[in-house]
């Protein structure tokens, strides 16, 4: 039988490219990408942290300002707040995009990380409801840090890993998203639970919310420092450029170099151009609207659940301690990383990340409708009911945002990554905007109505969370979103 030999295609490398090495270091390298997956984990925490941290301590904080006139406003204002870093992150969500794609996504990592360990450390040493808002908007207006550790995370991983890369970003995310309220809920207000480690007229007896701040600013500043030898993964060289050298592999090889041609369409088969608007890339589009509607269920979910928790019994809460709910999170963490990190690829792997996004939006609504019934408990009862519900309804959070992650990625070429996840996460950060503060107000509108016939109390809050997810889980269908389907040419 006569030999066939493969076509053979020329791949190009451009020896000062950091693109180039780290796609020639792809295709050298098949196994999982440990060491650049530890750099996204890291920084995605590092991330998530200062956004979550405050959650538990929020209430207590707005009380000790006294912008409240009213115990049942505390809610209300502690919106604003939890709401001003995500309008921060929204309008700068697309800036910060266009630049990772021009100059690179290492200093754009860096300078975010080096606004965390600035503005979040500021936050803890705020007097007045109005430092604590503008530290916050500056928080989110400098922090650019998750779009880009998605984009990364699909740049440093071969095609069969990417899956995993993006679960461990959302990961990392939700983990950030639970340990920080946990962080919070036992470091905030030290003098009182640790007097003899902080004594009256110490510096965290007089900032009773900055020992949470300055340990995630502690954790920014090693996350900073490791970045300098974070690896680049843009391309950054001219076509023309003489100072290259090239490999041959079959053609049915990797895509992974930047000589070949990325080829994107939809599921109906129509190829999309990658030099269009990405406003007009609607599977990018779709799926970056489903992930926003989500966005918005799980921020103000965040924002409900530490409120609920710690809220008083006669208010529909739980009356638990920042400690209490510290351990609840703690938890929830640990249920998450070991799903995330061990389950979810091979469940993805299996149905798609639709499907899976799907599903998980399905089950988040049942979960969402016990929690009412879960207040009804108390004692031991109560807390491993809560403890059950709680990890839950995380893992099916984050694994609706990392199949809608894996979608946008999958939508467009890596020229445009940095852009895409900006447009992503600015429209993201829109819709957590409103989370919190609809969060806080459907929370102090549910506590003024505790005696009203129809949904009294937490069922209205709980009720119009299971309403948002369901309009999520309806935008996941056609002909709202449109899978993107990854070919090479």
């Amino acid at each position: 039988m006569a030999n066939i030999e493969e076509p053979m295609l020329k791949k190009v490398y451009y020896r000062d490219c950091p693109g180039c090495r780290m796609d020639q270091r792809k295709e050298t390298r098949r196994g999982i990408p440990y060491k650049e997956f530890t750099y996204v984990w890291v920084v995605t925490l590092c991330n998530a942290l200062p956004m979550s941290t405050l959650f538990p301590y929020l209430y207590f904080m707005i009380r000790d300002v006294h912008i409240a006139k009213r115990e049942e406003d505390i809610g209300y204002y502690a919106g604003f707040v939890g709401s001003s870093y995500m309008f921060g992150r929204a309008l700068t969500s697309v800036f910060w995009g266009i630049m990772a794609d021009k100059f690179g996504r290492k200093p754009i990592i860096m300078i975010g990380t080096a606004s965390i360990i600035l503005f979040n450390t500021l936050f803890g040493l705020s007097t007045s409801f109005w430092m604590a808002i503008s530290t916050r908007f500056l928080l989110g207006a400098m922090n650019p840090l998750l779009a880009l550790m998605k984009a990364y995370a699909t740049e440093v991983s071969r095609e069969e890993h990417q899956s995993l890369g993006l679960s461990l970003t959302s990961t990392a995310w939700g983990i950030g998203l639970i340990i920080g309220p946990a962080l919070g809920g036992w470091l905030a207000q030290p003098a009182e639970k640790f007097p003899d480690f902080f004594p009256e007229g110490s510096l965290f007896w007089r900032f009773p919310y900055l020992l949470p701040c300055v340990c995630t600013s502690i954790f920014a500043v090693i996350v900073f420092i490791s970045c300098f030898w974070l690896p680049e993964t843009l391309h950054m060289h001219d076509e023309n450029c003489s100072d290259k050298y090239s490999l041959h592999r079959p053609l049915k090889a990797s895509p992974d170099c930047c000589t070949v041609k990325e080829c994107i369409k939809d599921d109906n088969g129509t190829q999309l151009n990658s030099e269009e608007s990405l406003l007009r890339n609607w599977p990018l589009m779709s799926a970056v609207i489903a992930y926003c509607v989500f966005s918005l269920h799980d921020m103000a979910y965040s924002e409900i659940f530490s409120l609920w928790a710690v809220s008083p019994r006669k208010y529909g809460g739980l009356n638990y301690s920042t400690n209490v709910l510290g351990e609840v999170l703690t938890l929830s963490g640990i249920g998450l990383f070991i799903f995330q990190t061990f389950f979810y690829p091979v469940v993805e792997k299996r149905l798609g990340p639709l499907l899976v996004s799907r599903m998980a939006a399905a089950l988040s609504i049942l979960v969402l409708s016990s929690y009412p019934f879960i207040a009804l408990l108390s004692g031991f009862s109560l807390f491993l009911s809560l403890n059950c519900a709680s990890m839950v309804k995380n893992v099916l959070c984050i694994s609706i945002v990392t199949g809608l992650f894996i979608l946008q990625n999958n939508a467009v070429p890596q020229h445009q990554r940095g852009a895409a996840n900006g447009i992503a996460m600015a429209g993201m950060s829109l819709f957590n905007g409103f989370g919190p503060a609809m969060g806080g107000m459907l929370f102090s509108l549910g506590e003024k109505q505790q005696n009203v016939s129809f949904l009294p109390g937490v069922q209205l809050v709980f009720f119009a969370l299971c309403v948002i997810e369901f309009v999520g889980l309806l935008m996941t269908f056609k002909p709202i979103l449109v899978e993107p389907v990854r070919s090479t040419e």
